[in-house]
């Protein structure tokens, strides 16, 4: 039986606290640099809408482990679940015997997706679905281009980091990288220089050119996009692009890849963001919220396009792992039960409502943006310049008074929320309150907030 944490907000030591501090130094003796925390809290307990640290401090959670936790920490059908399948067996590899939560899962994803006449392959991480969905895509149409977008987001391995348009931290020192990947402007409605209402038009017609003039059409195998981009500052495409990217694709033999690993699984209070457009990818990837903290991802597409890979050339070691596809399964029963995606709407309405109020108050809020439980605010300067250093600020002002959230943004200027589904109103509306006060204290408005400890 899980234990879910009392649902309130609590800082009564400096953020980190000694007992974080001295796991620190172990952690500093033990690990590389190259692995770095966002709040560098020890974690005890997690569960609704907080988080509890080493020395009892509670944060009202804004990250959900980047949108993994989306039914929550610990969630008890999931718990449950992986709890009793490994008691039964912990793995076999689904490549040697096989095993039927594997087949569920698989079955639930053709089910639920947006592609008609669906199969599934399982994986482990976000960045391996997207590698094997270009595989997919090269092996189905024989050629060898992918095309993806600025301000993308994709994974770490090298096609996908490949793929990724930020280079620090994620590329820096680490090329070459792979080849046959192409980049096309994203429809961002905020930076596109001529104006929102020409975003979408402007950038499919330099889509168009860069697929037909620049590469040749008869060469690209896949046009790879996010529906919301995570990473990348959770923008939304101008309404119109995603259809017309589905459009060129379509009319070229060209297969669509809808990377949902951040905005699948009810992230955006739809089973897939897609949707929200009404568009049918040929290839659609889930990672984070498909295992409710256990690592499992997939690849689901059209059956004429899976099956273009022969026996033996998908899948891997620990792909489907049997305790992850349990926790999967009571994933899905989760938000099925709770009525999950209305709570994502819910929750999203909350949020955009308090932020744009935020925005009404102070200039540097540029755009409120997002669907569903994945929304963000861009921070910006005279003339929409970049804020990054007060974004920095922002959160750690959050981080010390016991709201933890995220930075994205190609600038580092965006503020990233994306709250646990499982969050109590009074919590969500608390953070928010937070936040609120911490924007008035970084930008210098009168009355600011005094940071008080919490009781």
């Amino acid at each position: 039986m899980t234990v879910t944490p009392e649902q309130f907000r609590r800082v009564h030591t400096d953020v980190p606290g000694p007992r974080s501090r001295a796991l620190l130094d172990r952690a500093g003796a033990a690990l590389p640099a190259g692995l770095g925390s966002v709040l560098p809290v020890f974690v005890e307990a997690a569960g609704g809408g907080v988080v509890v640290d080493a020395d009892g401090n509670s944060f009202i959670d804004l990250g959900s482990g980047i949108a993994v936790t989306t039914v929550g920490n610990a969630a008890p059908a999931v718990a449950e679940r992986a709890a009793a399948q490994l008691r039964r067996f912990t793995h076999t590899c689904y490549l040697v015997n096989p095993y039927e939560s594997y087949v569920e899962v698989c079955e639930r994803l053709n089910a639920l997706a947006p592609v008609r006449d669906a199969r599934t392959a399982l994986f482990n991480t976000g960045a391996e679905a997207v590698e094997n969905a270009v595989k997919v895509a090269r092996a189905a149409t024989g050629r060898p281009a992918v095309v993806a977008f600025d301000h993308a987001y994709h994974g770490r391995t090298l096609l996908t980091m490949s793929l990724t348009a930020k280079n620090t931290p994620y590329k820096q020192g680490f090329g070459p990288f792979a080849t046959e990947v192409y980049r096309a402007p994203m429809a961002y409605p905020y930076r596109w220089p001529s104006g929102a209402d020409r975003c979408a038009e402007e950038a499919t017609a330099a889509l168009t050119e860069l697929v037909d003039r620049r590469i040749g059409a008869g060469n690209v195998a896949a046009v790879v996009v996010e529906p919301i981009q995570g990473e990348g500052g959770f923008v939304v495409p101008a309404p119109g692009f995603l259809p017309s990217v589905a459009r060129l694709c379509r009319e070229r033999g060209i297969v669509l890849i809808a990377d949902e690993v951040q905005s699948g699984i009810a992230r955006t209070g739809a089973w897939f963001a897609c949707e929200h457009e009404g568009i049918e990818p040929d290839l659609v990837t889930t990672a984070k919220g498909l295992g409710g903290g256990l690592p499992i991802a997939a690849v689901t597409g059209r059956a004429e396009l899976m099956d273009a890979v022969p026996a033996g050339g998908l899948g891997g070691t620990f792909s489907g792992n049997p305790v992850a596809c349990a926790a999967a399964l009571g994933v899905f029963e989760e938000i099925e039960t709770h009525d999950l995606l209305a709570r994502a709407r819910a929750i999203g309405d909350t949020m955009l409502t308090a932020l744009r109020a935020i925005a009404e108050e102070h200039a540097v809020v540029g755009d409120v943006r997002g669907r569903g439980a994945m929304v963000a605010i861009e921070l910006v300067g005279p003339g929409t310049t970049p804020a990054p250093e007060l974004t920095a600020r922002i959160a750690r002002r959050c981080h010390r008074d016991g709201v933890l959230v995220l930075t994205a943004g190609t600038y580092g200027n965006v503020l990233r929320f994306l709250p646990p589904l499982s969050i109590p109103d009074a919590l969500l509306a608390e953070a928010l309150t937070v936040l609120r006060a911490a924007v008035a204290a970084e930008t210098g408005r009168s009355g600011a907030f005094t940071a008080q400890r919490v009781p």
